[in-house]
């Protein structure tokens, strides 16, 4: 960790080009002491310290973006994998920093293209992956061991990342060398989303079993990044994302810890995704506590000894429910402003919403504008050129400790009730989500929420836009291939994979190894996935009004 005199001198790095007419500091404290003084700024206030030291309030490294800019990671996927495969190298020519896989929604739920429950879905929300064959397609002519590739995808999350090191291993790769993360938060799938497939212990098993697989095999990946970003898109407040992420995170935690894992040795790899809404201080203020009450949990309540276990490292997403079909230029504007709040609250990787994606999956016009919100903030806005800037505001500082104070209420609650997951299976968690949607619905409908060109500044003229339209025979096509490549495959391979699949399930063996075995038998997505279906059942939601 650099000195505290080095973070204080005014350095030139990555952080972008904007001018200034005075040499910016790295970092600020109070007014007339010494950033490097030590005891008289963190005897000031020992919940804000400095960058890169416990508690983090300030950020996880020292430097933040004069060291290294935030990942611009924009999240893509369409029709099948050669599309997306095309829009993943269009992102990286605009110069995109990492890629982010959307999957469709049979994907999500471990149904192949073919099956009955597919009809009409697939590659309509995401991309179609059934084998690896299509995850060779998707990657074609990408170097993944030169790329991070985050993938949003929970259920089947074992048998989307066995894919990946698979098509690794094929293309010679040193599979140590991977970087990126699965989503794998299962939790909040049966909170505010609902592409969960099997019951709560069982989907908790396999998430400890790639933890402990991964650590050993994939040692650079994030095998979980725990979602607030769903539940806020659902309807949370800022303080409920907050709560329910870390309470998520806490769960996991002591998941792992049960099924006999170091805390130390899984818990640096852990990773977060949350929202970033249109309430602009709020948000600021939202990252900043989420950032101090995970570094105190993981210390106090887990007893884990390695700061980077005490790191909160989270990914941002600009909030997709804010966006309108009217006027959806004005989207532009509020990416940008979310964007900004992700940046100023410490976000290592971002993703910016397309403009018209309330009406169609983004066009490349759509998604290149979106990038370059990014760019413009890290290149032109100056904002990356000190750390924290926020820090002292009264105003930020007193929203930081407000929402640190009420998600450790809405904490106290969950661990009264025994935990996240008798508080989800109670309901507990759905109805106070539903609750603030339904209030928020409300200020919206009676005008005290203003939404531009929503509820205020219409207009009756409404001009459209271009949009993305797919290729109604996508779907044919992707079915056409996956029968074609099960008329292919080695039979007694394949059923002896899919064999051990069931085998470890019912076992309790780690499952990663049988999975990772069965899609290179070219067994697919929805054949793994029904096998753990037969063993473990499926979720019964519980209705809650």
């Amino acid at each position: 960790m650099p000195s505290r005199s080095a973070i204080k001198n005014p350095i030139s790095g990555p952080a972008g080009s904007a001018a200034f007419s005075f040499a910016m500091e790295a970092v600020y404290g109070p007014p007339g002491v010494p950033a490097e003084d030590t005891e008289r700024t963190e005897a000031a206030n020992s919940n804000i310290g400095f960058p890169g030291e416990y508690p983090y309030t300030r950020g996880i490294q020292p430097t933040m973006y004069r060291g290294r800019l935030w990942t611009m990671r924009q999240y893509a996927g369409m029709g099948d994998a050669e599309e997306s495969n095309r829009r993943y190298k269009f992102l990286l020519d605009s110069g995109t920093a990492g890629l982010s896989v959307a999957f469709d929604l049979p994907t999500q739920i471990g149904y192949d293209s073919d099956d009955p429950m597919s009809l009409g879905e697939v590659g309509k929300v995401g991309v179609a992956i059934d084998s690896i064959e299509d995850m060779e397609r998707l990657f074609a002519d990408i170097p993944l061991d030169k790329i991070s590739t985050s993938m949003t995808i929970n259920s089947t999350a074992s048998i989307l990342l066995a894919l990946y090191v698979a098509v690794a291993r094929r293309n010679g790769l040193d599979v140590k060398k991977l970087s990126g993360t699965v989503q794998n938060d299962i939790l909040k799938e049966y909170i505010a989303r609902g592409t969960y497939i099997y019951p709560v212990t069982h989907a908790m098993r396999i998430i400890t079993d790639m933890f402990a697989w991964a650590n050993q095999h994939v040692p650079e990946w994030n095998t979980i990044s725990i979602s607030g970003y769903h539940m806020r898109e659902a309807g949370s407040t800022a303080v409920q994302e907050v709560a329910f992420t870390l309470a998520n995170g806490k769960t996991y935690v002591q998941a792992a810890i049960d099924a006999g894992l170091d805390i130390d040795k899984f818990a640096p790899r852990l990773s977060f995704f949350f929202n970033a809404h249109s309430n602009f201080l709020e948000e600021v203020a939202k990252f900043r506590a989420a950032r101090r009450m995970w570094a105190r949990i993981m210390r106090e309540e887990f007893s884990a000894k390695n700061p980077r276990s005490w790191m909160l490292r989270f990914h941002t997403q600009t909030a997709g429910s804010t966006l309108t079909a009217q006027q959806p230029e004005n989207n532009i504007v509020r990416t940008a402003v979310e964007a900004l709040a992700a940046v100023l609250g410490g976000t290592q990787s971002l993703h910016t919403n397309g403009y018209d994606e309330a009406l169609a999956l983004p066009t490349e016009q759509a998604a290149r504008t979106a990038l370059r919100t990014q760019q413009i903030l890290a290149y032109e806005s100056g904002v990356a050129q000190t750390v924290d800037p926020f820090a002292g505001s009264y105003c930020i500082e007193a929203l930081t400790d407000e929402i640190e104070n009420r998600a450790s209420a809405y904490l106290k609650k969950i661990a009264a009730m025994g935990g996240m997951i008798p508080a989800i299976e109670r309901g507990y968690v759905q109805q106070e989500i539903q609750h603030s949607a339904y209030e928020f619905q409300r200020a919206v409908d009676n005008g005290s929420a203003v939404i531009v060109g929503v509820n205020r500044f219409k207009r009756e003229d409404e001009p459209g836009i271009p949009l993305q339209h797919m290729d109604e025979s996508l779907e044919r096509k992707q079915v056409e291939r996956l029968r074609a490549m099960r008329a292919r495959r080695e039979p007694v391979r394949w059923q002896t994979a899919l064999q051990g699949v069931a085998d470890a399930a019912r076992s309790g063996a780690n499952l990663m190894p049988a999975i990772l075995e069965a899609v290179e038998s070219y067994a697919t997505v929805g054949e793994i996935a029904g096998t753990l279906r037969k063993v473990f059942g499926e979720y019964q939601e519980t209705v809650v009004i």
